[in-house]
């Protein structure tokens, strides 16, 4: 099965723009979520180099936001770039948790391997991923018992019927 970017945009856009005024975009080297401002009368998630994985964790990132968020430049969400020391990444992961959650039912909804990013490649100290890996996959299955929220469920379920993927389980989900 091959996953092209070009196809995740159309279903995106197809999904939301016309309820949520948003559309998915090809960006450069960063990802950055645009509000509609004056140039631009709709929101834009903009996804780095083409990589469907970032376009879906981009996606993931807008699902989390609220109202209120969404209309904020990348809604307001700290971040600390690549390099914490132990603590800041702690706080780091943290608040991916969530995103990183709905971006592994994303991707299982697109048949997509999905890995989880610890996203510290310069670090002073080595992530635990497993660790993180784990409080994630509890993320996911607490998510499933609980049902998908709106934004989740509708684009999961336009990826799984363009990519033919049944229903999802908890048995889809498994740590490594």
């Amino acid at each position: 099965m091959t996953h092209e970017y070009s196809d995740l945009i159309t279903l995106f856009n197809d999904t939301f723009y016309s309820s949520f005024n948003t559309k998915l975009e090809l960006g450069g080297d960063e990802p950055i979520y645009l509000p509609a401002d004056e140039s631009n009368n709709h929101h834009r998630i903009v996804f780095a180099r083409g990589f469907y994985a970032s376009a879906l964790h981009e996606i993931a990132h807008w699902c989390v936001a609220g109202p209120e968020r969404r209309l904020i430049e990348d809604f307001g969400y700290w971040y600390e770039p690549d390099g914490r020391d132990a603590n800041t990444q702690a706080e780091f992961e943290k608040v991916e948790i969530r995103p990183q959650a709905y971006e592994w039912i994303l991707s299982q909804s697109a048949g997509f391997r999905f890995q989880v990013s610890c996203d510290n490649l310069h670090g002073a100290f080595e992530p635990d991923r497993l660790g993180f890996m784990k409080k994630v996959h509890a993320e996911v299955i607490d998510i499933l018992e609980k049902g998908l929220p709106t934004r989740v469920e509708m684009l999961s379920n336009a990826l799984r019927e363009h990519y033919s993927v049944p229903s999802l389980t908890q048995e889809d989900f498994k740590v490594l």
